[in-house]
C-alpha cells in the first residue's frame, strides 16, 4: 500500500511533469518529421488554426475548472511539430542547418539551467506573473502587426531579445510553480505549459539569429 501511495504521488511530481514534457517533444519531433514527408504545404495552415483552436480550448477548460488529459497534450504536441516543420526549413535556408542544430542545443541548455535553478531557489518567482502575462500578449500583438507590417532586423533584434527575456521567465515562474508537485490530474496542462515555453524559447533564438545575419547582411 505504501509502494502504491509513493507511485500515485510521483504522478504529479516536477519529476513526472519533466517526463511528460520531454515526451511531448518526442511527440513533436515525429509529428515534425511526418509533416515533412505526408503534409502538403498547403494543408499546414490547416495544422495552424488547430493548433491554435486547441490552445483556446485548454485555457477556456481551464478558465472553468476543467482539466486537458495526455490524449489532448500529445495530439496538441503532434500538430505542433507538423506546422514548426515550414518553420524549421526557413530558418534553416537563412541560417543552415548547423545553426539551427546549434540554436536547439542551445535552447536545451538555457531551459534545464533555468529550470534547475528555479527548482533550487527558494523564490516562487510569483513577482514574475503579470509582467509576463503582459509581455506575452504584447508578443503576440506584434506576431499580428507582423503579418501585415515588415520587421526590419533592428526590431526582429528588439523583438527577438524580448522573447527570449519573456520565455526564460516562463521557465522560472512555472518550474517554481510545479515545484512541490500538482495534482495528477494537472500534470498534462503543466507539461503543456513547459512544452510552449520551451519552443518558444527556440523559436525566439533563432529569430534573434536570424536578425542578426540579417543586420550583418545589410
Amino acid at each position: 500500500m505504501q509502494q502504491q501511495t509513493l507511485t500515485y504521488s510521483d504522478r504529479g511530481s516536477l519529476g513526472h511533469i519533466l517526463r511528460m514534457f520531454s515526451l511531448s517533444l518526442l511527440v513533436s519531433f515525429v509529428g515534425t518529421l511526418l509533416g515533412a514527408v505526408f503534409v502538403p504545404p498547403a494543408l499546414v495552415p490547416a495544422f495552424i488554426v488547430a493548433e491554435l483552436v486547441m490552445l483556446v480550448a485548454a485555457f477556456v477548460l481551464r478558465m472553468r475548472g476543467r482539466h486537458i488529459g495526455y490524449g489532448f497534450l500529445y495530439s496538441f504536441t503532434a500538430i505542433s511539430g507538423v506546422a514548426l516543420y515550414p518553420v524549421i526549413m526557413h530558418y534553416g535556408g537563412v541560417l543552415g542547418a548547423n545553426i539551427v542544430s546549434g540554436a536547439f542545443f542551445a535552447t536545451t541548455v538555457i531551459f534545464g539551467s533555468l529550470a534547475w535553478y528555479a527548482y533550487r531557489s527558494k523564490s516562487s518567482f510569483s513577482f514574475l506573473g503579470g509582467f509576463l502575462f503582459a509581455g506575452t500578449i504584447g508578443l503576440i500583438l506584434m506576431s499580428v502587426i507582423a503579418i501585415f507590417v515588415p520587421m526590419g532586423p533592428a526590431v526582429n533584434l528588439v523583438w527577438s531579445t524580448l522573447g527570449i527575456l519573456i520565455f526564460s521567465g516562463w521557465v522560472l515562474y512555472d518550474v517554481a510553480q510545479y515545484r512541490d508537485g500538482v495534482e495528477p490530474e494537472e500534470v498534462p496542462l503543466a507539461a503543456l505549459n513547459m512544452y510552449l515555453n520551451f519552443i518558444n524559447l527556440f523559436l525566439y533564438i533563432l529569430r534573434f539569429l536570424a536578425a542578426i545575419a540579417g543586420w550583418n547582411r545589410d
